[in-house]
């Protein structure tokens, strides 16, 4: 027993003291301001406040997870939340807090200035022991290693269906990450079980510490690849303290529902940043010039527009473009202004009923009709829908831009009603184009943490560019090596000029994997050089007592269900990763149904596994996964998953990387 242990565990009971007047006072202020709070503005304010601060004191997990001591005498307790006692000092300073910096990053060949790190290993509020790296002594435990003991415990820990924070074993690698300013684009490459998830998510946290009148005003948003991975790691934020932060998938971002699929081929050219350039000029290319007069009727009398004054506006407007609705208003206010003029001038009281005739005017049935059908209006799904199910529209739009082929690939037949369209995730990505260019405006953020981002075509990060509140503020978190998106990326630099190449950009790198034990990432690795991108592997900060194990066998289903019954009796989670054509044979073959991630075992397609962790993993059949290099990278994505045991089972052989030498 470390002989400090009883007077920490002294300290941190008084902590909790602290922390928990601290939420009574919270508690006591928000009740004074309910009762005045429905009919005074500013005090529902203060209550709303108070409600909000509240709630961040609640602890998820242990309240302290350390201490540093610096060479000048000063003393910080290290933790999740700020307490103090009743005359302001701290008790413990939030994470977030800079005078926490040397926590993390401190090493033997650059102390920072501290003298003494002490590590706590805790259960809830208990103090199990305590681990001292003393940097005026060389030969101080994990030296060598480098991975101090509560971090091992945590690699060890079994996994659940919920991500955790890692906010007690941040490495100095990540610090430097989630530490890095607010108004830049920060490209994070990271291989399996790097935690770069985890690091974008403690980035939003501490962002919102350090810029929290901005980022409350303006707001955050996580976007994740799918509905079950924002599942995963829903849990995070709320356990640093951060409830206000949007979570939700590109498809989330999306104007309307998705109904359909595409093909690889046409999501590929939807993804392609060309069609940028199809959308806008189908966006302008809706104007008809007016070949005849046009009679309109007032009730201040009638008159008649000549095809050149309607037309002489028109070209005018154009001159000046900006979004077409703006551009377009100021075509209508033009033509409105050269039959204001005309009224008017016919009668000599014509000023003194000035309104009346702009009104009579703006009302006009006529008027509104021969404007429509010089400049017609369109909303960005019908705009979309006509680029894709007219032939002559989207010929005329993508001449010069896409090949006849890749027109081919993108047309389709319109639904009979246009409700009834059957949009597909990468439709909503070009109606967002579309209703940029005819001058929409969506919510904007403080700041964006892109996930999985790897697998976003160059159209939609136009369309997350959009959602940047003022500069590009954005976090860009993915591995190269898991690209397998119709679309998706194999180069950060392609983003990068996507998003307008800003100088104020900083690229990362986290190549050291602290989940994947480093038997299954050698396996995984040998995939690499037939995944067609240039990734080095992961380097993998630990080991497990059993290689993966590889089984050929007759009969895979039967062999899936009981392999994955026998892990599940070891393991706290498990997941069967299998080709979606083989899930019906396994569940018939007894696999226990339920949804994933609530369930013991979770059965799943390679590309739903992304970006999850299960305890033991049972990857099936991986030559049907491998069939291509997306389908390499995608077999990448399956066998990386497991942070303790790996089994692979097969009947078909399998594919180049994973065979014997």
């Amino acid at each position: 027993m470390h002989p400090d242990l009883a007077i920490e565990q002294e300290y941190l009971d008084r902590a909790h003291d602290h922390l928990a007047v601290m939420q009574a006072t919270a508690t006591r202020l928000a009740d004074r301001f309910q009762l005045t709070a429905r009919s005074d503005f500013n005090d529902a304010a203060v209550e709303h406040t108070m409600r909000r601060y509240r709630a961040a004191l609640d602890v998820g997990g242990s309240l302290c997870f350390g201490r540093i001591d610096e060479d000048d005498g000063d003393r910080w307790y290290i933790g999740r939340r700020h307490v103090e006692n009743g005359t302001g000092d701290a008790v413990v300073v939030d994470w977030r807090a800079g005078v926490a910096t040397p926590f993390y990053r401190a090493t033997f060949a650059d102390p920072l200035g501290l003298a003494l790190r002490r590590r706590f290993a805790m259960e809830g509020r208990h103090l199990l022991e305590l681990f001292d790296e003393d940097f005026a002594d060389p030969d101080s435990a994990h030296r060598a290693s480098g991975i101090p003991d509560p971090l091992l415990a945590e690699l060890d820990r079994s996994r659940t269906g919920q991500m955790r924070d890692i906010v007690a074993t941040i490495q100095a690698e990540q610090d430097l990450v989630i530490r890095a300013p607010l108004d830049l684009l920060l490209v994070v490459q990271g291989g399996p079980g790097t935690g770069k998830t985890a690091v974008g998510l403690h980035r939003a946290a501490l962002l919102l510490y350090d810029h929290r009148e901005v980022l409350q005003r303006d707001g955050v948003l996580v976007v994740g690849p799918n509905r079950l991975f924002l599942r995963y790691i829903s849990q995070v934020l709320p356990s640093l303290g951060e409830t206000s932060v949007v979570q939700t998938t590109l498809t989330g971002l999306g104007a309307v529902d998705v109904r359909g699929a595409d093909d690889v081929t046409a999501a590929t050219i939807k993804g392609d940043v060309r069609m940028a350039a199809v959308i806008e000029r189908a966006a302008w290319g809706r104007t008809v010039p007016l070949t005849e007069d046009a009679r309109v009727r007032t009730s201040f009398g009638n008159l008649t527009l000549g095809p050149a004054e309607v037309n002489d506006a028109l070209a005018a407007a154009l001159t000046a473009r900006r979004t077409v609705a703006s551009t377009r208003e100021g075509f209508r206010a033009a033509v409105l202004k050269v039959a204001f003029d005309r009224l008017v001038s016919r009668r000599p009281e014509g000023l003194k009923l000035s309104d009346e005739v702009a009104t009579g005017l703006r009302t006009s049935a006529d008027l509104r009709r021969v404007l429509d059908r010089a400049w017609p209006a369109v909303t960005a799904p019908a705009l979309i829908r006509r680029l894709l199910t007219n032939r002559a529209v989207l010929a005329d739009a993508a001449s010069g831009i896409l090949t006849e082929g890749e027109q081919q690939a993108l047309r389709r037949k319109a639904a009979r009603k246009a409700d009834d369209e059957p949009w597909t995730a990468a439709d909503l990505v070009l109606i967002d184009e579309a209703d940029a260019i005819l001058g929409g405006r969506p919510r904007r953020f403080g700041h964006l943490v892109v996930d999985e981002a790897q697998d976003v075509s160059a159209m939609a990060w136009r369309m997350l560019a959009r959602r940047c509140a003022r500069t590009l503020s954005m976090t860009v978190l993915g591995d190269l090596a898991q690209s397998t998106a119709p679309g998706g990326q194999s180069r950060w630099e392609d983003v990068v000029a996507v998003l307008g190449s800003p100088t104020a950009l900083l690229r990362a790198e986290l190549d050291v994997g602290y989940r994947v034990p480093e038997q299954i990432l050698a396996l995984a690795s040998g995939l690499l050089p037939h995944a067609g991108v240039e990734v080095a592997p992961t380097r993998s900060a630990r080991a497990t007592a059993a290689a993966p194990e590889i089984l050929e066998v007759p009969d895979v289903a039967a062999a899936v269900v009981a392999t994955a019954g026998a892990l599940a009796e070891v393991h706290t989670s498990v997941a069967v990763i299998a080709p979606d054509d083989l899930h019906a044979a396994i569940v018939a073959a007894g696999l226990p149904e339920g949804e994933a991630l609530t369930v013991a075992i979770s059965l799943l397609s390679p590309a739903e596994s992304k970006g999850l962790e299960f305890d033991a993993v049972v990857v099936v059949e991986p030559a049907l996964v491998a069939v291509d290099e997306p389908g390499v990278r995608l077999l990448y994505v399956a066998l990386t998953r497991a942070v303790q045991h790996l089994t692979v089972i097969h009947s078909l052989g399998l594919p180049d990387g994973m065979r014997p030498a």
